[in-house]
């Protein structure tokens, strides 16, 4: 039997009525902020995230899905959003006077990444992400965090936390770099593997280490608060008081570095102590990149994004069992009694879809009973019975299933206008209308 591959799912039924929850109420959150969607492809040059991720990061040298095609070009599933979107604006020219200013969108994608399958860490996995690129306002960066933040409250899971640092300017950084590969070279020979070819490709990411003894090592270790300039300290300060201005609480944690060599200045993570991960987990993070738009050719335009992981927000909506709401209501449910109505319910099905309602309708020939559990346990508003007598009679019995009343009506007054059929047969329209939502 053919399977799926390894680190990926299949997403179905009441599964996939979480994941289209989250969809549109992110859809409806980016609106408000006035975020514009962007999709970009699903492979792109694999030296578009060496140059813009950098070589010595695990996504790069570890994790990502590399190929060439017929063309023998060298190419990459993509293993994270920003880079595509900071290429789509530099080869689209929208940095151009007649976009709008910052450019703000968001995606909705699935990214690739080789590495070891867990608990809300897929080989295959579904972020949200943003980006905005154009100013260097504090204010972007707490306006974007706070969205991020908004998101999961509206979502209404708890356990988390927001976290931020900043990096600094880049001359900042190559000096905290300088003083941190002085203090770690000692410690040389206690450090992992990892952090030991780390220390002199990209030190920062020793401070990232998640080994017990390369944690006790960085415990001395020198602060990149401590390399700051007076604009990276006014900036980092303008931040903390924006996100206690709108009562957002966070922390500062002054180790956290993220794991993408283009960030500078502001950067953050949510996370989580849901124990459905075992640990303190990040479920979203980002931060400012105001080199990258150049580094990849274009004007020297700063950014600032994130990117928040579906598949764990997912479990923590399971295991917290937050309810979602019904997302797909059924109107009519049409029950037929015998092969003679299979033709009948298929034409009024059409017609009531038609009419603007959500409509279903039995396909298995199964008795009337299990069709009504069918129709109840599928929350339909609206029961229609066709049988061999309503077929001679052509007309149909309704029944509401919310207040048990029941009419007969013709078959006619379904298909010419099934809007008017209750009014006509069993209330006002003003009831009517309220009671299916069309107001």
């Amino acid at each position: 039997m053919i399977q799926k591959p390894k680190g990926t799912a299949d997403i179905f039924l009441d599964e996939m009525n979480i994941w289209h929850y989250i969809e549109e109420t992110a859809r409806i959150l980016m609106h408000d902020y006035q975020f514009s969607e962007i999709r970009t492809p699903m492979f792109e040059s694999y030296d578009l995230f060496s140059r813009s991720v950098g070589d010595t990061s695990d996504i790069v040298s570890k994790e990502m899905y590399v190929f060439e095609d017929k063309g023998n070009r060298q190419l990459a599933l993509k293993p994270e959003g920003t880079a595509p979107i900071v290429r789509a604006y530099v080869e689209n020219k929208l940095f151009g006077p007649e976009f709008p200013k910052p450019f703000k969108v968001y995606y909705l994608s699935p990214m690739f990444r080789y590495e070891r399958p867990q608990s809300g860490r897929s080989r295959q996995f579904h972020q949200l992400g943003v980006e905005v690129i154009g100013s260097t306002n504090p204010a972007v960066d707490v306006e974007t965090m706070a969205l991020a933040w908004d998101l999961l409250q509206e979502i209404g899971v708890k356990d988390i936390k927001l976290v931020i640092n900043t990096l600094g300017k880049k001359e900042e950084r190559l000096k905290f770099r300088e003083a941190l590969i002085a203090f770690l070279e000692p410690h040389f020979e206690d450090l992992s593997e990892d952090s030991k070819t780390r220390l002199h490709q990209n030190p920062l990411r020793v401070l990232d280490s998640k080994d017990k003894r390369d944690k006790e090592i960085i415990v001395g270790a020198p602060s990149i608060l401590e390399f700051l300039s007076e604009e990276s300290k006014a900036h980092f300060e303008m931040v903390q008081e924006m996100l206690t201005a709108l009562d957002i609480p966070f922390e500062i944690d002054s180790n956290m570095v993220r794991g993408l060599d283009y960030y500078q200045d502001t950067i953050f993570e949510i996370m989580t102590t849901s124990k459905v991960f075992g640990a303190e987990t990040t479920i979203c993070g980002g931060g400012r990149y105001d080199g990258l738009v150049e580094e990849i050719g274009g004007p020297s335009d700063p950014g600032f994004g994130f990117g928040l992981g579906l598949e764990r927000l997912v479990l923590m909506i399971q295991k917290q069992e937050i309810e979602i709401p019904e997302l797909s209501e059924l109107d009519v449910y049409i029950v037929g009694l015998g092969a003679n109505t299979n033709l009948e319910t298929l034409k009024m099905a059409q017609a009531i879809r038609g009419a603007g309602f959500s409509c279903d309708r039995d396909y298995m020939d199964r008795k009337v009973k299990a069709q009504f559990r069918t129709a109840s346990r599928s929350g339909a508003k609206v029961v229609i019975t066709v049988g061999e007598d309503e077929l001679s009679s052509k007309t149909a019995k309704l029944k509401v299933m919310e207040t048990g009343k029941e009419a007969t009506v013709s078959f006619a007054d379904i298909y010419d206008d099934f809007e008017t059929v209750f009014n006509t047969n069993t209330t006002d329209m003003t009831a009517f209308k309220e009671f299916f939502g069309k107001e």
